[in-house]
C-alpha cells in the first residue's frame, strides 16, 4: 500500500477535520426526541439546501474507486458511471420522488411489505441489507487513514468506523445530515482547487493528447458494447436506492423531493467534470501506482502544503457522507425493517443501533473477503438490483403489477439465477477477472429471470380475465 508523505500541518488540518465531523455529529444528537420520525427521517422537516446537500454528498461516496476507474479506462467512466445515472436519476425525480414521499412511510421494505405482504417484505429487507452494505467505502477511507498515517490497515479501520458512524448511533439520519452539509462544501472545494491547478501548471486538452492513451480518450475505454451495457444496467440502482428513498420520505414536501433530486443532478454534473479531469490527469502524471491511490498521489504531488490538505480532506469528506448514510441505512433495515418486523414489541431506536453494530461486522467481512471497490459494487448491484428492480417500479406502475405470491417467485428466482450463474463464471476464473459462459453477465441472468416471471404472470392474469368474460 502505497504512503503518502504530507506535512505536519495538512496533518493537523486533517485532525481537526475529524475532531470537527465528530463534534457536529454528537451536537446535533443532543436533545432531540427520541422518535421514529426525529430519529430515522429527522423529523421529515428537510429543507431543499439541505436535501440537495445530503443527497449530493452521499451518492458520491465511491471517490477512490472514481479515481480508480478513470485511471485505468479513462473517459469510459464518465460513460458509466456519471451519464446512466443522470438519466435515471431525472426519472426518479420525475415520475417516483413524489409518490414517496406522499407515501408517508419510512423505508423501501414498507413498500413491499405494504403492497406484496410480509414475505416480499422480509426478502427485500435482506436483499437491502446487503446492497447497502458500507463496505467499499469504509475500504476506501481505512486505505487514506493508513496512507496518510502510516498505521497498520486494521487499525485504520477502526479509526473509521469511529469518525463515521459513532455519532450515527446516537443522532440519527439528523446527524448525517448536519454532517453532509459541511462536507458538501468541502468536496467540491477540494476538487476545485486541484483542477484549477492542475490547468494552470499543464495545460488543457493538448497536454492530456500528447501524455495518454488513444483508448482514455475514447468513450469506450477501449472496452467492448456489452460491459458497457452492464454498468448502464448496474445504474438502474437509483430506483432501487434506499438513500433516494430515504430522503424523499424525509423532504420537507413532495416538491422539494422532486426539484431537489433535478437540483442535485446539476451539482453532480460539475462534480463528474472534476473527477474525470483529475483521473485523466492522474494517469498522464503518475505511472504504475495503485488505480485506486491515483487521486490521492495526485493531490500531494501536485498541490503544495495547506492545500494537499484541503484536497485529501475533500477526498474524506466524500467518503464519510456516503460511508455515515449507507451504514444508517443498512441499520435501519435490519433493526427496523428485519428484527421490528418479525418482533414488534421491541424498540425501533434500538432495534437499529444493534442494526448497525451488525451493519459494520458484516462490511467487515465482506471488504476481508473482496479488498476491491469497485469489485464489491459489481458483486453487490449484480446479486440484488435485478431482483429488487420490477417489484420496487411496478409499485409505482400498477398496471404491471403482478400478485404478492408472483413478486416473491420473481425475487427468488431473480436472485437464485444471478448467483447460480456468478458462481459458475467464478469456479471456472476469479472475482478479480470473471470468465461467464457465453461471456453474459449475471446481472442480465437474474434480470431476465424476473422479467420472464412478470410477463408469464401478466399473461397468466389476462387469460383468466379473458375466460371470465366469455
Amino acid at each position: 500500500m502505497n504512503s503518502i508523505n504530507i506535512a505536519i500541518i495538512d496533518k493537523l488540518l486533517i485532525l481537526i477535520y475529524l475532531i470537527s465531523i465528530l463534534l457536529i455529529g454528537f451536537l446535533y444528537s443532543k436533545n432531540q426526541r427520541k422518535n421514529d420520525d426525529n430519529f430515522l427521517l429527522a423529523g421529515r422537516r428537510l429543507s431543499l439546501p439541505a436535501f440537495t446537500a445530503t443527497l449530493v454528498s452521499t451518492w458520491y461516496g465511491g471517490i477512490l474507486g472514481i479515481g480508480e476507474f478513470t485511471y485505468i479506462y479513462g473517459l469510459l467512466n464518465w460513460v458509466t458511471q456519471a451519464l446512466p445515472y443522470y438519466l435515471f436519476a431525472v426519472l426518479f425525480a420525475v415520475f417516483i420522488a413524489p409518490k414517496v414521499r406522499k407515501s408517508n412511510l419510512f423505508t423501501i421494505p414498507d413498500q413491499l411489505y405494504q403492497h406484496y405482504g410480509k414475505p416480499a417484505g422480509l426478502i427485500g429487507s435482506v436483499f437491502i441489507f446487503f446492497l447497502v452494505s458500507p463496505a467499499s467505502h469504509l475500504l476506501m477511507l481505512s486505505i487514506l487513514f493508513s496512507s496518510i498515517f502510516g498505521i497498520p490497515f486494521w487499525f485504520a479501520v477502526s479509526i473509521s468506523i469511529l469518525f463515521s458512524t459513532v455519532y450515527v448511533f446516537f443522532g440519527g439520519f439528523k446527524s448525517v445530515v448536519k454532517t453532509d452539509i459541511i462536507q458538501f462544501i468541502l468536496m467540491f472545494s477540494g476538487f476545485a482547487v486541484l483542477v484549477i491547478t492542475l490547468f494552470t501548471k499543464f495545460g488543457g486538452i493538448s497536454f492530456l493528447k500528447d501524455n495518454l492513451p488513444a483508448s482514455h480518450l475514447q468513450f469506450s475505454g477501449g472496452q467492448s458494447a456489452q460491459y458497457i451495457v452492464v454498468w448502464f444496467f448496474i445504474a438502474l440502482w437509483t430506483f432501487v436506492d434506499p438513500g433516494f428513498y430515504q430522503r424523499c420520505y424525509a423532504a420537507r414536501t413532495p416538491a422539494v423531493a422532486q426539484r431537489g433530486i433535478l437540483i442535485s443532478i446539476l451539482f453532480w454534473v460539475v462534480f463528474d467534470f472534476f473527477t474525470t479531469v483529475a483521473g485523466l490527469y492522474a494517469r498522464a502524471l503518475l505511472s504504475d501506482v495503485p488505480g485506486l491511490m491515483a487521486f490521492p498521489l495526485l493531490g500531494v504531488t501536485i498541490l503544495p502544503p495547506l492545500l494537499s490538505g484541503l484536497f485529501l480532506i475533500s477526498l474524506m469528506a466524500t467518503i464519510m457522507s456516503t460511508l455515515d448514510s449507507n451504514s444508517f441505512l443498512a441499520a435501519v433495515t435490519f433493526g427496523r425493517d428485519i428484527i421490528w418486523r418479525i418482533k414488534k414489541d421491541v424498540n425501533i431506536t434500538h432495534a437499529t443501533q444493534f442494526g448497525l453494530l451488525i451493519t459494520l461486522l458484516f462490511s467487515v467481512l465482506l471488504l476481508t473477503l473482496v479488498p476491491s471497490v469497485v469489485k464489491i459494487w459489481y458483486l453487490m448491484g449484480s446479486l440484488f438490483i435485478p431482483s429488487l428492480l420490477l417489484p420496487l417500479i411496478s409499485i409505482f406502475i400498477p398496471g404491471i403489477q403482478i400478485p404478492k405470491r408472483d413478486t416473491v417467485v420473481s425475487m427468488i428466482t431473480s436472485f437464485i439465477g444471478t448467483s447460480g450463474w456468478l458462481v459458475t463464471g467464478l469456479y471456472q476464473s476469479t472475482l478479480k477477472n470473471p470468465s461467464f459462459p457465453w461471456d453474459i453477465q449475471p446481472f442480465f441472468i437474474g434480470l431476465m429471470c424476473s422479467v420472464i416471471i412478470y410477463l408469464f404472470s401478466i399473461l397468466k392474469n389476462i387469460f383468466r380475465g379473458k375466460n371470465k368474460n366469455s
